[in-house]
């Protein structure tokens, strides 16, 4: 007999991700999503930033192994508009999709950015999967990715009411930069 959803996902911890979990997080990236995941426009403001302070997220297997990851970036809508939160990327490993672990990674990770009193999520993604957790196109229609997407993806939960309101523009990166010692 095999573990239902629910019990996968209840064997599993989700923790604050520690430096000791880059190595293991990138090499998780990379096997449920591939090379090419490098060249989102996602990427693009992730780029030489760190996750927005205490939004990044993994998922551990009773052994200690991460199975699962999320981030949210600090962003700013549009030029000097306001700022919000970019989801990204949620990843889980490949054996184990559709054990509820993803979920599991994203409400707690939309739980976390209202606690701490963030207004906004955008990500890139689908529809079907992340409407469950409250994302829509529905607020998006104004604003946009630097470089290549697909427009029907860039979705948006408001996690206070207006956060939204009369956002436009390009999506640009804020937050912690990157610095030369956060990579000895």
């Amino acid at each position: 007999m095999s573990p239902t959803r629910g019990e996968i996902a209840r064997a599993y911890t989700i923790l604050g991700e520690g430096a000791g979990d880059i190595e293991a997080r990138e090499a998780l990236l990379d096997r449920a999503m591939g090379p090419k995941r490098r060249k989102k426009s996602s990427e693009k403001l992730r780029r030489g930033r760190r996750p927005s302070e205490g939004l990044a997220f993994v998922a551990r297997d009773p052994s200690g192994s991460v199975v699962g990851t999320v981030r949210l970036w600090d962003v700013t809508l549009g030029e000097n508009g306001p700022a919000a939160l970019l989801l990204g990327p949620l990843a889980v490993e490949p054996g184990l999709k559709s054990g509820g672990i993803g979920s599991a990674l994203m409400r707690h990770a939309v739980a976390e950015a209202v606690r701490l009193g963030h207004g906004a999520i955008l990500l890139v993604g689908d529809a079907l999967y992340y409407g469950r957790f409250g994302f829509s196109a529905g607020r998006t229609g104004s604003l946009a990715m630097p470089g290549p997407y697909e427009r029907h993806r860039l979705l948006a939960l408001e996690l206070k009411e207006g956060a939204l309101d009369g956002a436009k523009g390009t999506i640009k990166a804020a937050g912690r930069k990157v610095k030369a010692l956060d990579f000895v």
